[in-house]
């Protein structure tokens, strides 16, 4: 079913036109090049001593001869080198192809051309670049879909067993069958020597000159272009990612003034004074069972410290942050729903979403789907509920060895104290924890990779039936994870390290040491170390490697592959390529492998946590978090632009998981947030103090200590002070009892009052503006004017009424 490149159906063309200048063609120079297959082989043929050369070959053969029997057009190209020759295979799907397998995956098209313009913020801003939106002019298959069917047939065709998974490119490619299989970039990304008008710019460039470079950092991002180029999905990450950085500016504001009220109490806090001025005064317990005695005013430095990050302040901002929270996601759900519905993909999940083609080729048999009445494959739900049974009991696995790696790093800074308190330099006091942080995001960094790879093979096994589907359960699987990777440590700190010591002369152990005590200058100071060392040290260590890592592969990967011809003929062969430029296929085998979206969604969310589960210990946070995310944005931008190869486009409707996984995040920061302020932080305790017995706070560090047990004072002849409420005998005082319960109410109305103002907030936010609503209701009446004037179809059009796509009215 054939049609010539010039047939239309009003403004919408059945093939795009080629550019001036397009090299993405085949030999004839007007078949266009959809996808694009890579092996390598030696020069010399040499069978593998195991065997797997010939293997590898077979199923190589299987697989082309199969794609070539589905209708693919097929172009072999070489280069050759010293020791191994690189072979491409260019594809490219004709008409009729395109149209059996849209229809087989509901592909959308436009079924009506709207004359009416349509104005909004995002072509105002357009229009001040010069430039237009890229869908004014659509062909009937857009690049970017070819793309998609091209894909669709790759990964459902089989090469061997189907039982034994032998099915799709994805599997050759992991086994090395093939060593790339991607989509081409249209075009360089840079521009030329001549100037050239915006509007006559490709897309690459148009991406990489007012989005990619450094100096568009304030500049708005061109969804629409990014959408066009990357497919929906990693449009709405960008998205998102730019949405959220936005919203970081007031958080930071506001961080960085309750910030400054902690410096200025450093010179106005009347209970640190107390603390510098103490002298001899109070003499402290040993924090170890080898260590001496110590003079609280020792910690002056650090107790002014840790204002800046425990002061009335902080209470305030975390019902700020809380509230900011819930404010963020529901404003994100009103700009996500004007993106799905700008960009066609509103019900994608719901309706159009198709089987996974690796699902579809494996699943044993098929059931009629009770929306589509079409057959679609199945794969019996037992089956699926006791793989799933099994990847939960890795999942405990894994989330216990966190857990004794944490017992470990706590026993380490325990035992490392002992050996550092026997210096009487305070400043290696600060050693034995700062040295735990660091081991820990080691730690944190090493599990992570372990968990990553055995999360992909237990998703994989599970069988999910939709690409949504499986990558929402492997997202959940990694978050559980990562969720108690990241954030034991900081939990420990923040809610049971110094709970649980006792008193001098009975002091609790764990396996057989005493348990760990707050440093000198409290918790919460320790708490904000840790929070700076795992959150900017592991933002810094992801900003370094995706700004050098993927350069040094890309030059690598460019070294291997550069041609090296024989000695005699290097003269010849060097001319040769000055004269002419590499093929769009060598130079985009050069780029890198793009790796999707998951470690960059899963660095801002779990940034998202830190700023929010524990802003009431460190108001800096969404500060870093701001300049972050301002570097990460043209980081992100420049590796899919310059150097990931293309990726195959992928629609979405949402950020999928991600957004409950958000909401899960804020409720869980106004209960740590609440717990924080009523039991690690010293506010309660100072309000307590100021209201039953001294306004001014004079006398609230006496308050604060207990004095040894007799037992312990006549043992060792000297009475010493330590933290708590307690008697001369190690009984607790009637102060710790009215202020625990201060503390209980305190933790009950702060979280009450803040989910009820998030509650009004969501019902006064609704999820879909009125002018989307508007619009959906006005396209959903044209459709159905346009289904019905369509019934009758005019002859001369056998091309289009052949080809049954999946359609529906959108605007462009």
């Amino acid at each position: 079913m054939e049609t010539t490149a010039g047939t239309s159906y009003g403004s919408i063309v059945t093939n795009a036109p080629l550019q001036p200048g397009d090299r993405n063609v085949f030999s004839d120079g007007s078949t266009r090049v959809d996808f694009v297959l890579v092996w390598e082989e030696p020069r010399v043929s040499q069978e593998d001593k195991t065997g797997a050369g010939p293997a590898h070959r077979k199923w190589r053969e299987e697989f082309l001869s199969r794609l070539k029997r589905s209708g693919l057009l097929l172009e072999w190209k070489e280069v050759v080198q010293v020791k191994k020759k690189i072979c491409f295979v260019l594809l490219s799907a004709p008409w009729s192809v395109l149209c059996y397998y849209a229809e087989e995956i509901s592909l959308r098209v436009p079924l009506q051309v709207v004359n009416a313009p349509l104005v909004n913020w995002s072509q105002k801003v357009l229009s001040q670049m010069s430039l237009q939106s890229p869908c004014l002019l659509q062909t009937f298959f857009k690049t970017t879909q070819r793309h998609q069917v091209l894909y669709e047939i790759l990964a459902r065709t089989p090469y061997g067993s189907v039982k034994q998974g032998e099915v799709g490119i994805d599997r050759l490619v992991n086994e090395q069958v093939f060593s790339a299989a991607y989509p081409l970039h249209e075009g360089d990304f840079q521009l030329s020597a001549a100037p050239v008008a915006p509007q006559d710019l490709g897309l690459r460039q148009i991406l990489y000159s007012y989005w990619a470079q450094w100096s568009c950092w304030r500049r708005y991002q061109p969804l629409d272009h990014i959408r066009e180029y990357f497919g929906e999905k990693i449009a709405l990450y960008f998205a998102w990612l730019g949405f959220y950085t936005g919203w970081l500016f007031p958080a930071s504001v506001m961080g960085t003034v309750i910030f400054l009220v902690g410096v200025w109490l450093m010179a106005t806090d009347v209970p640190a004074k107390e603390v510098c001025d103490s002298g001899n005064g109070f003499i402290m317990c040993p924090l170890c069972n080898i260590c001496s005695y110590w003079n609280y005013s020792s910690i002056c430095v650090t107790y002014k410290v840790g204002l800046l990050f425990d002061n009335g302040g902080t209470v305030f901002f975390s019902v700020f942050m809380s509230l900011w929270a819930v404010t963020f996601l529901e404003y994100w759900k009103r700009t996500c729903s004007a993106l799905s519905h700008r960009w066609d993909c509103s019900d994608f999940q719901d309706i159009e979403e198709r089987p996974r083609p690796e699902f579809a080729a494996m699943a044993p048999m098929t059931v009629r789907n009770p929306v589509t009445g079409a057959e679609e494959p199945y794969f019996p739900e037992k089956q699926r509920f006791s793989r799933t049974v099994t990847g939960c009991m890795v999942i405990i696995i894994m989330v216990t060895v966190v857990l004794m790696f944490l017992i470990s790093i706590i026993l380490y800074r325990t035992i490392l104290s002992i050996v550092i308190y026997k210096s009487a330099n305070s400043f290696f006091s600060r050693i034995a924890s700062f040295t735990g942080s660091v081991l820990n995001l080691l730690v944190i960094l090493m599990l992570s990779k372990v968990y990553t790879a055995l999360a992909h093979l237990l998703t994989r096994w599970e069988m999910h039936r939709t690409q949504t589907k499986y990558e929402d359960m492997f997202i959940l699987k990694v978050f559980i994870f990562q969720f108690v990777n990241f954030y034991s440590s900081p939990v420990y700190i923040a809610f049971f390290k110094g709970r649980f010591i006792g008193y001098p002369g009975n002091y609790n152990t764990l396996l057989g040491v005493r348990n760990e005590d707050c440093g000198a200058g409290g918790c919460l100071i320790e708490l904000a170390q840790e929070l700076l060392v795992i959150m900017v040290g592991k933002q810094l260590i992801n900003n370094v490697q995706e700004f050098i890592s993927p350069k040094v592969k890309s030059w690598w990967h460019r070294r291997k592959l550069k041609p090296q011809k024989e000695e005699k003929k290097l003269k010849e062969a060097q001319e040769e390529e000055e004269k002419e430029e590499a093929s769009p296929w060598e130079q985009d085998y050069q780029l890198l492998v793009c790796e999707g979206l998951f470690d960059e969604y899963l660095e801002m969310v779990l940034q998202f946590g830190f700023i929010t589960i524990f802003v009431a210990a460190c108001p800096l946070a969404p500060l870093f978090a701001l300049i972050n995310n301002w570097v990460e944005i043209r980081l992100d931008a420049q590796k899919f632009v310059t150097e990931y190869r293309r990726p195959v486009v992928e629609r979405a409707q949402d950020i999928g998981i991600w957004f409950p996984i958000l909401q899960f995040i804020t409720h869980m920061a106004v209960l740590s947030n609440a717990f924080l302020i009523a039991f690690t932080s010293s506010f309660l305790p100072r309000l307590y103090y100021r209201y039953t017995q001294d306004r001014t706070l004079s006398g609230f560090i006496n308050f604060t200590l207990a004095t040894s047990p007799r037992s312990y004072s006549q043992q060792h002849n000297t009475t010493c002070r330590y933290r708590g409420f307690r008697d001369e005998n190690g009984e607790y005082l009637p102060e710790y009892f009215h202020l625990l319960a201060i503390q209980l109410s305190f933790v009950i109305i702060f979280e009450h009052v803040v989910f009820l103002i998030g509650r009004l907030i969501d019902l006064m936010v609704p999820d879909v503006p009125e002018e989307v609503e508007m619009k959906m209701k006005r396209e959903h009446y044209m459709a159905k004017e346009a289904l019905a004037e369509n019934q009758v179809q005019p002859t001369g059009t056998s091309g289009a009424s052949s080809c049954h796509l999946f359609i529906q009215f959108i605007l462009c």
